[in-house]
């Protein structure tokens, strides 16, 4: 077995085990904190990041971790977990099941495995350089849709789009497509990755929410990139689609222009 396919195993393993943790915690009293960039926080997040730290530092001891709930661990580490305890916290919070748990492996900038656990939909996929993007163990890949007018595009929040013209954009997209949907945060991504949704947009990612994203999608045979068509999960923001669209979804987003003005600095 090759040191890949073992990671696509572990980011699998460990994407269960936290979506099971939160699973517990879901649809029941909650107490919910605000964090200083106004998003929520509840003793699920931390117990479920608490839960998957400790499995990592078991199984990976000289390996660093980077969440979103608590300090980094070991952060010159060569190799790196990436997690994301409960991508969708809004969601989770309502009772709503469309949240997941994220998983990734990652050395310098490149990510090497990811998973996407959605327990309360009963759905996960993961995916790693080389081996594929497997939904319950089944392999999967994107939509072939090649139209945009017949593209269904997904975003989480776009008022969080840094700019009026970013926004703009946005619209533009949308009123080109066939379906305009807020199946939001990872539960979109596993969507575009199983062939169910072309195009998903997110002016404001982090690392956290980015990672476990990119092999996914990449290994199903998409495109994964940042606002200025970087294929990154380190870029703030996320642009993923099928391959057929990749272009003209990049160019409705004016995204080859901010490269190109860039590129001339």
């Amino acid at each position: 077995m090759s040191e890949t396919s073992v990671l696509l195993e572990a980011v699998e393993e460990l994407a269960r085990l936290g979506g099971s943790r939160a699973l517990e915690h879901f649809k029941k009293a909650l107490a919910v904190e605000w964090k200083s960039d106004g998003s929520p926080v509840t003793q699920a997040d931390r117990a479920t990041e608490t839960l998957m730290r400790d499995w990592i530092a078991k199984r990976f001891p000289d390996d660093g971790i980077f969440g979103e709930e608590f300090p980094e661990h070991k952060p010159g580490a060569a190799q790196r977990w990436i997690i994301d305890p409960i991508d969708g916290t809004f969601s989770f919070m309502r009772g709503v099941p469309l949240w997941g748990t994220l998983v990734a492996v990652v050395r310098g900038d490149q990510v090497i495995a990811g998973a996407i656990n959605c327990p309360a939909a009963d759905e996960i996929v993961c995916g790693a350089k080389g081996e594929g993007c497997w939904s319950n163990g089944t392999r999967c890949r994107v939509s072939n849709v090649a139209q945009l007018s017949a593209a269904t595009v997904l975003t989480t929040d776009m008022r969080v789009a840094s700019s009026p013209t970013k926004r703009e954009k946005i619209h533009a997209l949308v009123a080109a497509t066939a379906a305009f949907r807020g199946w939001s945060d990872c539960y979109g991504y596993l969507l575009l990755a199983t062939g169910r949704a072309e195009i998903v947009v997110d002016p404001v990612m982090a690392p956290w929410d980015a990672a476990a994203l990119v092999p996914v999608i990449e290994e199903a045979g998409g495109v994964f990139t940042d606002w200025t068509n970087r294929a990154t999960a380190f870029g703030g923001s996320a642009i993923a689609t099928n391959a057929a669209l990749a272009p003209e979804v990049r160019r409705v987003l004016g995204v080859e222009v901010v490269r190109e003005e860039r590129s001339l600095r």
